[in-house]
């Protein structure tokens, strides 16, 4: 295995990571961003009132992009583990 296939290994293996958070985080942050709004505009200082629907936005997030993240994962996988004999050269 040259050392440039062990970079695109780990390069796929990063990015296939980095797609597969990417909606959440960005979910995340979003809710994030409208909480703190929604807290200056009313002076309401309560971390239940700002944990509760962040954690309700990255749930449902999680469920509706549930099966795209393991469609992803397994076509990484099959991918990395099909090609084994390349591994062993």
């Amino acid at each position: 295995m040259t050392p440039e296939f062990a970079i695109q290994i780990v390069r796929q293996a990063i990015m296939t990571a980095f797609w597969i958070s990417a909606p959440l985080l960005a979910v995340g942050f979003v809710a994030g961003i409208v909480m703190s709004l929604v807290q200056i505009l009313t002076s309401i200082q309560d971390n239940a009132f700002s944990a509760i629907p962040r954690l309700l936005a990255f749930l449902a997030a999680l469920m509706i992009s549930l099966p795209w993240m393991l469609q992803k994962i397994v076509v990484y996988t099959v991918a990395t583990l099909g090609d084994l004999s390349r591994y062993a050269r």
